[in-house]
This record gives C-alpha cells, sequence and structure tokens, in this order.
C-alpha cells in the first residue's frame, strides 16, 4: 500500500489550492480516507475524511473552505482548498483510516506529504 501526495505550493491569503493523493495496492473507493496536517511544534490534526459511501466529515476551521473527494477511476483522493487563511500553513498528509474519522490515532497507512504555505 502506498500513498503519494501531490499539489502543495505557496499561495497568497484568499487562494485556492487542491491537493491529489494516488494511492496504490488498493482502491479507493471502498476504503475511508482522510486528510491531516502538521505544522512544527504541533501534533498532526485531521482536516477532513470521506469514507467507502461518499460520507464527509470535516474539522471545525475548515468546513465551508475545503472539499475532500474521491475519483475512483484514478484511485485518487483530493482536497480542494478555497479561501485559504495563514493559519492553514503546514505539511498536508493523506491517511487510510479504519475506523473512520478525524482522530490521527485512526490513520493505517501515511503518505509522505505536501507543504502548503499561505502568506498574508
Amino acid at each position: 500500500v502506498q500513498l503519494v501526495e501531490a499539489g502543495g505550493g505557496s499561495v497568497q491569503a484568499g487562494g485556492s489550492l487542491t491537493l491529489s493523493c494516488a494511492a496504490s495496492g488498493y482502491t479507493v473507493s471502498g476504503t475511508c480516507m482522510g486528510w491531516f496536517r502538521q505544522t512544527p511544534g504541533k501534533e498532526r490534526e485531521g482536516v477532513a475524511f470521506i469514507d467507502s459511501a461518499g460520507g464527509t466529515g470535516y474539522a471545525d476551521s475548515v468546513n465551508g473552505r475545503f472539499t475532500i473527494s474521491k475519483d475512483n477511476a484514478e484511485n485518487t483522493l483530493y482536497l480542494q482548498m478555497n479561501s485559504l487563511k495563514p493559519e492553514d500553513t503546514g505539511m498536508y498528509y493523506c491517511a487510510t483510516l479504519r475506523p473512520c474519522g478525524l482522530l490521527r490515532w485512526y490513520a493505517n497507512t501515511w503518505g509522505r506529504g505536501t507543504q502548503v504555505t499561505v502568506s498574508s
């Protein structure tokens, strides 16, 4: 099982980015998956998850601005991030989750991460 994130970068506040997480070794359609982020000195926190039925959940801090989705044909997880704020800065990781939820100890497999930097 391997997860590879891409799409990070540097943007100004108010901008948008789309992160992707390509999976190999299993199918995303039947798996709960999520996005987490971490900044130096802080614990990794859950941002969003999507279950096998397409149900989603978001952290309060990103609800209404971020959208998590899967492309089953591409076997890829996405995170569309709009109205970005400086506090959204961090390393973003995708993960498989079992059980399904935003707690980091639910993660079974992690990607290596992609950096997002939002300047004011």
